[in-house]
């Protein structure tokens, strides 16, 4: 009897001990699995960004440059004369504004000139055009929103 309980404790401790060494072999070859999922995910992370290095300093073609120029320029003539326009009024009107209400009209003026001096330091370098130009199309956007800002203001 006693024979038998130690070759069933002997067969029972191979067998756990089988167990125990094919899971760890399965686990061992699961983190590796994972390893390599990783590491490729990793590489196309890298590709990915290198793409986007790439595609942020394309350069913009001669007509593309010709037509987002002429289009900001003409943007920047319109907001120019907007403000000149509101200068005018505030010294004809007899109305005494606000140094708030003067403070922005000067703001938008300096927007202007850091949008012109932009603009002018691009077509000197050329490097990273559609940074540039979303950037650029953003600053233009928010010009124009500050300025629709500025008249609501004075209509009120």
């Amino acid at each position: 009897m006693m024979r038998n309980a130690k070759i069933t404790l002997i067969v029972a401790t191979a067998i756990l001990g089988g167990t125990i060494f094919t899971g760890c072999d399965q686990t061992s070859k699961k983190e590796q699995a994972a390893q390599e999922r990783y590491d490729k995910a990793e590489l196309d992370l890298k590709e990915a960004r290198v793409e986007s290095d790439i595609e942020a300093e394309k350069i913009a073609t001669s007509d593309e440059w010709d037509a987002f120029k002429t289009e900001s320029e003409i943007k920047i003539s319109e907001y120019e004369i907007r403000i000149k326009a509101l200068r005018a009024q505030m010294r004809k009107s007899g109305k005494t504004f606000d140094a708030l209400y003067e403070n922005k009209i000067e703001k938008l003026e300096l927007k202007i000139a850091d949008l012109k001096a932009r603009m002018d330091n691009y077509d000197k370098n050329q490097s990273g055009w559609e940074k540039f130009k979303r950037e650029f199309n953003h600053d233009m956007d928010e010009m124009g929103e500050a300025m629709k800002d500025l008249t609501v203001d004075n209509k009120n």
